[in-house]
């Protein structure tokens, strides 16, 4: 029989909580893993470099004694970096991590507030930061610290430990008594391929979670007006088509992946298995034969293929109101291929949607101009792509990633 302790600490609890006043960072939860672990003393968001998935580490024992009110700071904190792009960026050039981690900690805290966070957190106007102002960027509060005398002391201290990392245990210590409560290991750790699939990965995380907050007529909770008006602005930028068909292959190309305690799990040995690739990742490419679908995003979609045929293999599958079973075809990753039109009737989803449903694919993109009805769901993760005029124009409503592609820039 298992004993469950009462008291233990139940994230699930804190997070549905969240549900009824704060329901943005409510959305963008929902959007992100989590993992209980006691590998770090705290908790901290990092991006799966295997998975290139945002996850929230936590330590049951941080939170176990803490108030109500200090638990939903945290996770509120730990959710404004994914937002602020922390996570993801790479840290300013010739600026040591203390020093960012520091910057970012003030910047989010000083919308959180001191009784809202655990005790001798980094807060603007408290402390060893009386003199900081409230409600600047990490940026501002950056250039403050560079004339702080503490901080250089903590700087030098840093340069003690292997490679200046505060992760070491001098530079940590410091860390933490200047008030950076929680993990930021690996942050910025990207190549710029993968830094691009995951920036766009938290962008669609931050528009779905914005769409919802809006929809459930509920509003944005403790987010100010200012902020608000940030995110908005962050997302009426152009998304790049291109670098979101990058990431969706991509991500498939690291989803194929197994367990294995054979291989060392880098970030925590002997707590979670390492990762191993079994075979390439195969992708279906359903592509509407309607006469909708212009000549210019054929081309197009397919001259970007071509370049990302290094990544994947990819199946092609022509489709109207039925699948053209004679005209699929494999295409091999390394090959290079055109585009042609083989059909010519109506659109039917469930078509290629059944046919891929029925074989073994780890991702579907459906080329298409959008105009039939819903289709029954796919087995795998699937994305729509199509002119911005049919993406605004759909008939249906959907979850998944809809992704407009942007022709006259081809031109």
């Amino acid at each position: 029989m298992t004993i469950v302790n009462p008291n233990a600490f139940n994230l699930k609890l804190h997070l549905h909580r969240l549900l009824v006043d704060e329901p943005l960072f409510a959305a963008i939860s929902r959007r992100m893993n989590k993992t209980e672990t006691r590998s770090i003393p705290t908790a901290g968001v990092y991006v799966d470099k295997d998975t290139l998935q945002f996850n929230l580490l936590y330590n049951p024992d941080f939170f176990a004694n803490m108030p109500d009110n200090q638990i939903k700071g945290v996770l509120i904190h730990e959710f404004y970096h994914l937002i602020f792009k922390h996570v993801t960026s790479r840290k300013p050039e010739n600026v040591p991590n203390i020093a960012w981690n520091i910057a970012a900690d003030l910047a989010i805290n000083s919308m959180i507030g001191k009784d809202n966070l655990p005790p001798n957190c980094c807060i603007p106007g408290e402390d060893r930061f009386a003199s900081y102002p409230h409600g600047k960027t990490a940026e501002y509060y950056l250039e403050l610290m560079k004339n702080d005398e503490q901080f250089a002391e903590s700087e030098q201290d840093s340069q003690k430990g292997e490679g200046g990392s505060p992760s070491s245990e001098s530079g940590d210590g410091k860390a933490k008594q200047m008030g950076n409560f929680d993990d930021h290991e690996g942050w910025g750790d990207l190549t710029d391929d993968e830094r691009q699939m995951v920036e766009e990965r938290a962008k669609d995380i931050l528009e779905k979670s914005v769409r919802e907050a809006n929809e459930g007529g509920r509003g944005w909770g403790s987010v100010s007006s200012s902020v608000k008006k940030e995110i908005m602005e962050r997302l009426k930028t152009r998304i790049d088509w291109k670098k979101v068909l990058r990431s969706f292959i991509g991500a498939a190309q690291r989803a194929d992946k197994s367990n294995t305690m054979r291989k060392i799990n880098r970030r925590f040995p002997y707590i979670h298995a390492g990762r191993k690739v079994n075979r390439v990742a195969n992708i279906a490419i359903s592509i509407d034969q309607s006469g909708s679908v212009s000549d210019q995003e054929l081309n197009a979609f397919f001259n970007e293929l071509n370049k990302l045929a290094t990544l994947a293999t990819f199946t092609v599958i022509p489709f109207d109101y039925n699948v053209a079973e004679d005209k699929v075809y494999v295409w091999k990753k390394g090959d290079k291929r055109k585009w042609s039109r083989v059909l010519h009737g109506g659109t039917n989803f469930n078509a290629p949607t059944k046919w891929v449903n029925d074989r073994n694919f780890d991702g579907h993109i459906v080329l298409t101009d959008l105009q039939a009805e819903k289709p029954i769901s796919s087995h795998c993760r699937r994305m729509w792509m199509a002119s911005k005029y049919n993406v605004d124009h759909m008939p249906f409503k959907t979850n998944e990633r809809v992704i407009a592609i942007d022709v006259k820039e081809e031109c």
